[in-house]
């Protein structure tokens, strides 16, 4: 067996830490000019008032760019990177969901690099350096933290994405106090968007290896575990902890054995309808499941195990416990269930699966071999 696993270089998990960050990142990095990559909505809330205290305490000087919106285009990533060199920033941090934490990685490259942003685009693909980069999560979905991968909307309708070792963070801190005011549809959709994560690093057919196995399946019972909790009861503490833990690892597991069809299919549905990205993920994922159970029974059968617990059954039957096990979560989860919910129309289906097919990068590693007429027959499911 050969195989290599990366992730970032530390991650700290700590209830309250965002509001001592200053004490926190004062003794790690040199810099005291920081660059604080989020949106506007997230500072409407004033979760960032705690943070710039703690930061000017330490004597860090702090400039905030909040352009960040969801599905962000290449214009945002260029302004945010544009504004960390006019303020000379020697420290990116990126706070809030996936979109604020890919602009903040893509930020921290091209503020010192000579490459432009079009030449990052695949894999392996970024050849200098960043700067220092730390990175927050505000919810418990795309696990992006832990992640070498950014994705960026490059036209009206289609998304690229970005893989490169430049990419991993310096630090992840994980505080689940900040992920307490996340409605509970939110809640749903990004717990499902991360619970795609582990399904789909576990059945990736490359680069899937028993580092990210272990990871997947950790994070998939967390997740499993909590979600309705998390999603009934937003306060609960231990349930918020638990889900973002379960994103974290999830993300560890996906960014060494890539997702698949899941992803390749909600693409399009952010490109054209501005839907979430995890909500995107929700949509799409029982439609998968079903299309790849065959295939992937043994698999599945192996997460049954996780979810339901350890049973005698056949794989096969196991197999269609965990797709069952998975219905359930996300019919009882409260996000929207059906394509048609979210504004998407029949006759854009077509459309939708002509693209879904240009992502190559995640279809080639779903278990099943997926066509055109297949991505229609499913996005006709969905809907």
């Amino acid at each position: 067996m050969q195989f290599e696993f990366r992730t970032v270089a530390s991650i700290l998990v700590e209830w309250s830490g965002a509001s001592r960050l200053g004490a926190l990142l004062a003794p790690r990095f040199q810099g005291r000019r920081i660059l604080l990559v989020t949106d506007a909505g997230l500072i409407r809330t004033g979760l960032l008032e705690p943070i710039q205290r703690s930061l000017a305490e330490a004597g860090f000087a702090v400039t905030i760019f909040d352009g960040v919106v969801a599905d962000p285009p290449e214009d945002v990533v260029r302004a945010c990177a544009a504004q960390a060199r006019a303020c000379q920033a020697e420290l990116v941090i990126g706070l809030g969901g996936g979109s604020s934490l890919d602009v903040a990685k893509l930020a921290a490259v091209l503020a010192v690099s000579t490459q432009d942003l079009a030449d990052f685009y695949g894999i392996d693909k970024v050849t200098c350096g960043r700067l220092p980069l730390v990175l927050i999560p505000t919810t418990a979905g795309t696990g992006s933290e832990v992640t070498n991968i950014s994705v960026v909307t490059t036209g009206a309708t289609t998304k690229l994405g970005v893989v490169a070792a430049p990419l991993f963070c310096d630090l992840a801190l994980l505080d689940a106090e900040l992920t307490l005011g996340l409605p509970p549809t939110h809640t749903a959709a990004t717990g499902i968007d991360a619970m795609v994560h582990a399904i789909e690093a576990y059945t990736s057919r490359h680069r899937k290896n028993p580092i990210s196995d272990t990871l997947a399946r950790e994070a998939l019972r967390l997740l499993g575990t909590n979600l309705l909790t998390a999603c009934h009861d937003g306060t609960n503490r231990p349930a918020r902890e638990a889900m973002l833990l379960g994103a974290m690892l999830a993300g560890q597991a996906f960014a060494n054995a890539p997702v698949a069809a899941v992803h390749a299919l909600a693409y399009p549905l952010g490109g054209h309808y501005h839907v979430p990205h995890g909500l995107s993920n929700a949509l799409m994922l029982a439609p998968v499941l079903r299309f790849n159970a065959t295939a992937a029974a043994p698999l599945y059968a192996e997460l049954a195990d996780v979810l339901l617990g350890p049973s005698d059954s056949p794989p096969q039957t196991r197999s269609a416990n965990f797709v069952t096990e998975m219905q359930r979560l996300l019919d009882e989860s409260g996000a929207p269930r059906r394509l048609r919910d979210v504004g998407v129309t029949d006759n854009s289906l077509a459309l939708l699966a002509t693209d879904a097919m240009q992502h190559t990068r995640l279809l080639v590693n779903n278990p099943v071999d997926l066509t055109a007429t297949d991505a229609l027959a499913l996005y006709r499911e969905a809907f």
